[in-house]
């Protein structure tokens, strides 16, 4: 007897077994392309972090070298306030990136180099006879945004300067004993009273627009020394409203006195340092 196998059943059989092969070509696909959709997102934000970190290692040793720097070139200022009263801001920034290396500096993220270094904010103070150093500087952010965002970092610190006197032996310990200048309507108690002690500071003359005096005014020419003119570097103070081409013009000179009170010429005490209104 012959048996005739059943096509119905076979065929029932193949269908059921193909079913499973589909569903797995299916799943790989699936899988294939999520993995795709995961490298698209997944490597951008890898170098993204890596970029980041790099940024960070890049701006500590910014940081670090700027600020040794900036130490060694106060230090340098110091020696130099003994032969000439006043803070060379040029001449300071100029240190710095001797030190740290114009190159270095060049290649780095502060933005605009060795030019983006600012230090005229520093200046010596006539109360305490310290350096008061500024150094200031923007490095670039790397976001991928339209207009070359920036932050700013700062590194201030103080350093005591050469002042050539004893402030042991002078000063408001006899209050007999007033101090006065050339043509002075009033007298100071006070030896280092800002209104004898000038603070003078070096900067370049481009920068005058942006630089106020002690009371937000602006500089103008010295009458004396600015003829036509005014030199690359200019002389300011603190409480004057001139910028002078020379050191020795005679509106940054003080010339003081030491005498008793009783021959002050019966001039007013100063309203700064011996508490008198005028």
């Amino acid at each position: 007897m012959i048996i005739q196998p059943n096509k119905d059943n076979n065929l029932m059989k193949l269908e059921r077994a193909s079913v499973p092969g589909i569903s797995n070509k299916e799943d790989i696909m699936n899988k294939k392309g999520s993995v795709t959709i995961e490298a698209a997102f997944g490597i951008p934000l890898f170098l993204f972090a890596a970029l980041c970190l790099i940024w960070l290692i890049e701006i500590q040793s910014i940081k670090i070298s700027i600020a040794a720097a900036s130490q060694s070139a106060a230090k340098s200022a110091a020696e130099d306030t003994a032969v000439i009263p006043v803070l060379n801001t040029i001449k300071l920034k100029s240190d710095i990136v001797s030190l740290v290396g114009e190159e270095r500096i060049n290649r780095s993220i502060i933005k605009g180099g060795s030019s983006g270094i600012s230090c005229w904010k520093s200046y010596v103070s006539p109360d305490t006879g310290e350096m008061n150093i500024q150094v200031e500087y923007e490095i670039m952010v790397p976001l991928p945004v339209m207009g070359s965002p920036a932050a700013r970092l700062e590194e201030s610190f103080r350093i005591s300067s050469w002042s050539g006197r004893n402030n042991e032996l002078i000063g408001d310990g006899n209050s007999e004993i007033v101090y006065m200048t050339e043509n002075a309507s009033v007298y100071h108690e006070d030896y280092n009273c800002s209104y004898l002690r000038l603070s003078i500071r070096y900067i370049p003359y481009k920068e005058l627009e942006v630089i106020r005096n002690e009371s937000g005014g602006r500089y103008h020419a010295c009458g004396k020394c600015v003829m036509g003119q005014a030199m690359t570097g200019v002389y300011i103070t603190e409480n004057g409203n001139k910028y002078h081409n020379t050191l020795g013009c005679s509106g940054l000179k003080r010339t003081i006195y030491a005498v008793k009170r009783s021959e002050s010429g019966g001039v007013r005490g100063c309203s700064r340092c011996s508490g008198q209104r005028q």
